[in-house]
């Protein structure tokens, strides 16, 4: 008992350290794709090339680790999941986060994203893969700690103004509200896909086979969309070398390929919830990257915001932690079910 006890503690101990450093990695890659942006990239070439790598590097685990897992055939609604995970989740999430990142900043995008546990908690508890009883404690600090997420972001969002690095006001503040707005649907999207992809990994429990199809067929409509829209498949005008460009989307995507399957098999093991949970490491990660590399302002309100978003988090963290421990064996079966509705049947 006590070594079962000791072995989970380790797992989620290195569960929660790779989650981190995935949030790490994406607030770094933000940041650094920040001024490439200003210089003219189309961000659906981004995404587009992106996936499109993400999906090539994803493939070998997918053969080598998936493939007893696969099923003997693809049903047709196993295909509209897919191709709606690859259109929500690659194409339109990804080209609302980046345009809304370019009219906005890398902090402002990433405190966005933190508005998601709030929706997939609501969501995850609707459809049974998150426990929720208003009667235990666990429960109601976790909503406590899910609403301290939420005005963690609301706060940062406000607080974190426009401003050049000497401080001035930006002075097109009508494309800080349209890319605030492209920020939001691209949460809303985000959100809706993590519960559909939690939901499609119980009847296809392959994660790194799901990821390299999504990413590929995701690959393929942004393609698509892009050539409709502006006519051809380019990056854009850019006032820097394409190889840059390219060297930037292979560094980016692989970075990508790694966080994207890391975090898909920590989905598998933990539910949508706590994934979506470790998002304020991005936020802090993208206001310091932004203050030390790109001269950001970061209003020292704002720190506000950021307490209130790791105080949810931890809120939220170990009231999960706490559930498992205290719950009759009877209940704690339930709640594992629920806590981590994608495992596969023992």
């Amino acid at each position: 008992m006590a070594a079962t006890v000791a072995a989970r503690w380790w797992e989620d101990a290195a569960i929660s350290v790779g989650m981190v450093a995935v949030q790490l990695a994406g607030a770094a890659y933000m940041v650094v794709l920040t001024p490439i942006l200003a210089l003219g990239l189309d961000p659906l070439f981004l995404v587009t090339f992106g996936s499109l790598s993400t999906g090539i590097l994803a493939l070998p685990f997918a053969l080598n680790l998936d493939r007893n897992k696969w099923p003997s055939e693809l049903s047709n609604r196993l295909i509209l999941e897919l191709v709606v995970l690859s259109l929500g989740g690659v194409t339109v999430f990804q080209a609302l986060m980046l345009d809304g990142m370019k009219k906005t900043s890398p902090a402002i995008a990433s405190a966005m994203l933190n508005l998601a546990p709030g929706f997939i908690f609501v969501v995850a508890g609707c459809l049974r893969f998150e426990r929720v009883d208003l009667k235990c404690r666990y429960t109601r600090a976790k909503i406590v700690g899910t609403l301290l997420c939420l005005g963690g972001a609301i706060t940062m969002s406000i607080l974190q103004s426009p401003a050049t690095p000497q401080g001035r006001r930006s002075p097109d503040l009508a494309a800080w509200v349209v890319g605030c707005l492209c920020l939001l649907g691209a949460v809303l999207v985000l959100s809706g896909t993590i519960i559909l992809q939690a939901a499609t990994l119980i009847r296809f429990p392959a994660p790194f086979t799901l990821c390299a199809m999504t990413s590929l067929i995701g690959a393929l409509l942004t393609g698509m969309f892009q050539v409709f829209t502006t006519g051809r498949l380019g990056p854009g005008t850019l006032q820097i070398s394409t190889g840059i460009i390219l060297s930037l989307v292979f560094v980016g995507s692989l970075v990508s390929s790694v966080s994207i399957m890391y975090q898909t098999w920590v989905l598998e093991k933990k539910g949508p919830v706590l994934v979506s949970l470790f998002s304020p490491t991005q936020t802090m990660g993208s206001a310091i990257f932004s203050a030390l590399f790109l001269g950001r302002v970061v209003q020292p309100a704002s720190i506000l915001g950021m307490l209130f978003l790791f105080s949810g988090l931890y809120a939220v963290l170990w009231a999960k932690k706490k559930e498992g421990h205290v719950l009759p064996p009877a209940d704690r079966v339930v709640a594992d079910d629920i806590e981590k509705p994608l495992l596969l049947p023992r």
